[in-house]
Formats: structure tokens, C-alpha cells, sequence
């Protein structure tokens, strides 16, 4: 017989994917804190790898490395049975932890990129998400 290696709520038997949300969620914090009520008509979801080949590579919303996605940011609109969508950001994991160097620099790269779709959403410079509020 075989049994798992962990306890099911044990953090090491999370899967890749469940870390990574994680890592999503606190890399969100601090923007959410900042700028929530500017955010709440916005989601943020996650795919394993992007559609290259349905890409367009003049797309604005994209942060690339290179000619592979790293997120994107899908406005606002109207689904196949015209039913209205939310706007969203959508990340791709497996780019992003094949560009990261450790869990440290995954959870930089995914601030820096959440920065800057954000920023495109608002309509306004990746400097002014990252500021610090004055006291």
C-alpha cells in the first residue's frame, strides 16, 4: 500500500500550483491594501502556460520575456454567449518559475509583473502602484 508522504494540510504536500497561487495572493497584498477600491472590478487568475499561438504580439496587455507571455491583461467585454466579462489579469505559472531563480526571486518577478498590469489597467505609470502612500 501506498501513503502519502505528508499529511494532506502539511505545506509540503501542496502541489506546485497551490504554492504558486500562494505566492500570487502575497505578491497582491500590498497592491490590494493600496489600491483595492480601484481593484475591486478586477481579477486576477492563473494558467500553467499562455496560448502562443492565439498571441498577438502588439498586444499592450502583455508582459513578455522574450517571445513567451509571462501575463496578460484581458479587458473587459463580452464572452461567446454575450454574457459580460470582468476585466482580469492572467498569469502564467510555468514561464514565471522557469524565469525565476528561487522562491525569493518568484515572488519579486510576480510583484513586478502584478505592478505592471495593474498599472495598465489604471492607466497609469508602474511607478505610481509601487510608491509607498505618504504618512
Amino acid at each position: 500500500m501506498r501513503a502519502p508522504l505528508y499529511p494532506a494540510g502539511a505545506p509540503a504536500a501542496r502541489t506546485r500550483a497551490e504554492r504558486f497561487d500562494a505566492v500570487v495572493l502575497e505578491a497582491l497584498e500590498p497592491i490590494e491594501d493600496r489600491w483595492g477600491a480601484e481593484l475591486e472590478d478586477l481579477d486576477v487568475a492563473v494558467d500553467d502556460v499562455p496560448d502562443v499561438a492565439a498571441a498577438d504580439p502588439d498586444d499592450d496587455g502583455v508582459v513578455g520575456d522574450g517571445e513567451v507571455p509571462l501575463a496578460r491583461l484581458v479587458p473587459a467585454g463580452v464572452d461567446r454567449r454575450g454574457a459580460s466579462t470582468r476585466a482580469r489579469i492572467v498569469l502564467y505559472r510555468r514561464p514565471l518559475e522557469a524565469r525565476a531563480l528561487d522562491g525569493e526571486d518568484l515572488a519579486d518577478l510576480l510583484h513586478d509583473v502584478l505592478v505592471e498590469q495593474v498599472a495598465e489597467y489604471l492607466g497609469v505609470e508602474p511607478d505610481t502602484i509601487d510608491d509607498e502612500p505618504d504618512p
